[in-house]
């Protein structure tokens, strides 16, 4: 009752000061407001709202109210939004607190860029190293297969869960087609996974710095990323160790292999190191197997998946089609064993029902098919070539930017700014220069030890645009490094 009554006094006495603003003036703050009035956060809230409502004030979310222009005569009222505002918090001891969910580091890269910019900020492959044909091929194979169109299991295509535990587990055949869940892409699986694992509230141990899209499905699951820091061996085991016992986490989330955004590889002795720890403080390692099939030509053998190495179900294996074929090819897989399983069986199945049948026959025919292996060549080809190119035009163009790791795999660079360095004013003005590259700042759940930017050499259009990129990022970096240290 108190917090209405304080709602009403509060409406009541703005209500009487807006004759100070003029139409359109911004009015004072909501912490002015608070501080002024002796309320609570929720309490301005709500008397704003209340304003809003009558048509005295205007709220722009992230500007603050403004006192509303007056109505020419005959015009209809403008529809007022602001009471979603309230509506869309969530309020915890008398505090309204916004529940939101921010996907701006992974928007960030896919939003297409105005023509003329260079993708250097993007996660796909160009068109020109998509298999379009075979796609093409496959995609009319597979809808003459019959019943395609029909309802396929829940679970996914039993052939098509089969060729993803081969896959996963290696020849030893660590997995099977039971142990694999057919996903509509990586980033569906992550999330299902971090639901399936933890409860809202909860934390979830990452690596620092990390994918945006991990820390993003966090957050709208309502858990808190809480991170681990990663060198050029992967991530800390020892510090792995002390987060578990320090939070009581019983979820970790990693990319072993070309770890986005560092490029780092787990070592093998790691490896061990954190299957161990993980099973010894009763917690799940989400192991996002993303660049698997963009490994380049000169790379090493690869080590085998986690999962492979797992046989108590500590690994909740994630992999995907997607990053190596085209955008739109969004077929996953999610593997784990035990009763984990009919878990992230069950929320799949709330969520999507399952992945289309056409979707998943594509996919089955075009893995099938003789082309495939020679796609994968071809890949790892032409991202070993685009990696060298973009490195030599780094060094030259860009010395005051630091590559402190060239993987041999994955789509991308991890450079470290010069102290101080504003990533957004540089990543503003590259734009500018015609070139867009992703800041650093989204790859962290917590204070950045240095500013950094991630270049991607996979979705231009080859070596030249890789070049002439880097010059234009030399003229943001002069702009905004004062020139001389470039």
């Amino acid at each position: 009752m108190q917090q209405r009554s304080s709602v009403v006094d509060l409406a009541e006495s703005l209500r009487k000061d807006l004759n100070r603003y003029s139409p359109g003036e911004k009015l004072p703050s909501s912490r002015a407001l608070v501080e002024r009035h002796r309320v609570s956060p929720v309490t301005v809230s709500r008397a704003l709202a209340a304003l809003a409502a009558e048509g005295l004030v205007v709220t722009r979310p992230g500007a603050g109210a403004f006192r509303a222009e007056r109505p020419r005569a005959g015009a209809p009222r403008p529809g007022d939004t602001s009471w979603q505002e309230v509506a869309l918090s969530v309020e915890t001891a008398g505090e309204s607190v916004p529940r939101s969910v921010d996907a701006s580091g992974v928007l960030a890269t896919l939003a297409a860029p105005p023509p003329g910019i260079l993708e250097f900020n993007n996660g796909y492959l160009h068109s020109s190293l998509q298999p379009e044909r075979a796609l093409a091929a496959a995609l009319a194979r597979a809808g003459r297969r019959p019943g395609a169109w029909g309802r396929p299991p829940v679970e996914g295509l039993p052939e098509l869960r089969a060729w993803f535990a081969r896959e996963i587990g290696g020849p030893a055949g660590a997995l099977g087609a039971a142990d694999v869940l057919v996903t509509a892409g990586g980033q569906s699986a992550l999330t299902s996974a971090l639901r399936a694992l933890a409860p809202p509230g909860a934390p979830v141990l990452v690596e620092s710095p990390t994918y945006p899209g991990i820390l993003a499905a966090a957050r709208a699951s309502g858990q808190r990323p809480v991170p681990v820091p990663v060198d050029a061996d992967g991530v800390r085991p020892d510090l792995l160790a002390e987060a578990l016992r320090a939070t009581g986490a019983r979820v970790f989330v990693c990319q072993p292999l070309f770890q986005n955004p560092t490029g780092a590889t787990l070592s093998a002795e790691r490896r061990r190191e954190v299957l161990a720890i993980a099973r010894a403080a009763g917690a799940f390692v989400v192991e996002d197997d993303f660049a698997r099939r963009l490994v380049h030509e000169d790379a090493p053998l690869l080590p085998a998946t986690l999962a492979a190495d797992d046989p108590d179900g500590v690994v909740v294996h994630v992999c995907s089609l997607t990053k190596a074929t085209s955008p739109s090819l969004r077929v996953a897989a999610l593997a784990a064993r035990g009763p984990v399983l009919e878990r992230l069986r069950a929320i799949q199945v709330v969520d999507s029902f399952f992945v289309p049948r056409p979707l998943q026959e594509t996919a089955l025919e075009l893995v099938g098919a003789p082309s495939w292996p020679r796609h994968l060549r071809t890949v790892a080809a032409e991202l070993h070539t685009r990696r060298e190119a973009l490195v030599t035009a780094v060094r030259r163009e860009l010395p005051a930017l630091e590559l402190r790791h060239v993987p041999p795999g994955g789509y991308h660079l991890w450079l470290r700014l010069p102290q101080g360095t504003d990533e957004a004013a540089l990543a503003s003005a590259a734009l500018r220069a015609g070139v867009a590259v992703a800041p650093g700042r989204p790859y962290f759940c917590a204070e950045p030890p240095a500013p950094h930017v991630r270049l991607s050499f996979a979705s231009v259009a080859g070596t030249g645009e890789l070049a002439e990129g880097a010059r234009r990022l030399r003229t943001a970096c002069e702009e905004v490094l004062a020139g001389p240290q470039v």
